[in-house]
């Protein structure tokens, strides 16, 4: 169970921890720590009601299906419970009351938000995801090549678990990819949701498997009732001239997601890779795919 939440939380944390250290030794280790999962868990302190995100950009409003964890929570449930190394750069972890995220079955959704700007949507209209999604898989095969000289496993887009759509009225960007590992006994799903807001994008990625795609479509929706971007942050805020506009679009959103996977530094069972020099080998990965996805689109 472990190797497989590690796995879950690379994918998903990948892209979000690019800055993060991997080689600063610490003190986390999962091997050292002297408790049952049940044991683990009551250590975690749930907050309920309205929470005001770290940052002060965006609120939650919880339901009493759901808990928020403390970026520090988060940070012990993903190091400590789940047994990857530390260093990931999140907002917290909304959490269903019904799961255990210490169970096979439990789940959460990571929150983070990157600031590089005012994301336009004019291209909403113009994406071919058909045809990104068959760049990608063309692209795997030499990525994955090169993972495994490396190595690293494998790591194949099956294909879209939930195609890309975007709501131009709520600003809201929604996408679930199948992901499959070498060897792995499931598939995983990387299901993501991006909030365009004022000055940045707030991102919501779901933690699961495969099996828990109905129930992720299912909850996911309250989960967006209840995140908002605080007074003054929103989409319609953003002042032009003023506020700064991000140098990429909505198809960089998703294709950009999606080419982070290829520079997943990770072995199974290991969430980040200590050498940076992969992590530029990641982002030029990256910025390659998008080129090339927009050359083709001309």
């Amino acid at each position: 169970m472990k190797c497989l939440r590690c796995l879950l939380a690379a994918i998903v944390l990948c892209a979000t921890t690019a800055l993060a250290d991997a080689a600063t030794p610490t003190p986390h280790d999962p091997a050292k720590v002297q408790q049952t999962p049940a044991q683990f868990f009551a250590t975690l302190k749930p907050q309920h009601g309205t929470i005001n995100l770290p940052g002060g950009v965006a609120t939650l409003s919880l339901n009493d299906d759901f808990y928020y964890l403390t970026p520090q929570d988060t940070e012990r449930l993903i190091v400590d419970g789940w047994g990857n190394p530390p260093g990931h750069k999140t907002l917290g972890m909304i959490v269903p009351h019904a799961t255990n995220p210490m169970s096979r079955g439990g789940w959460g959704v990571l929150i983070s938000y990157k600031d590089d700007g005012h994301v336009s949507d004019e291209d909403a209209a113009q994406i071919d995801y058909a045809e990104m999604l068959k760049q990608m898989q063309e692209d795997d095969v030499e990525n994955n090549n090169e993972r495994r000289k490396q190595g690293y496993p494998g790591l194949q887009l099956v294909g879209w678990a939930e195609p890309p759509r975007y709501d131009d009225q709520s600003h809201k960007m929604y996408w679930a990819r199948e992901l499959k590992a070498d060897n792995a006994d499931e598939n995983t799903l990387n299901y993501s949701i991006r909030v365009l807001g004022r000055q940045g994008v707030l991102e919501l990625n779901a933690v699961a498997s495969m099996s828990d795609l109905a129930t992720i479509q299912r909850e996911m929706p309250h989960v967006l009732a209840f995140t908002n971007f605080s007074d003054g942050n929103r989409y319609a805020d953003y002042e032009p001239g003023t506020d700064k506009l991000a140098k990429y679009g909505l198809a960089a959103l998703v294709a950009g997601g999606l080419a982070a996977k290829a520079g997943l530094f990770a072995k199974l069972g290991i969430m980040l890779l200590a050498a940076k020099k992969f992590l530029l080998v990641g982002l030029m990965v990256a910025v390659t795919f998008v080129r090339k996805f927009f050359n083709r689109n001309k």
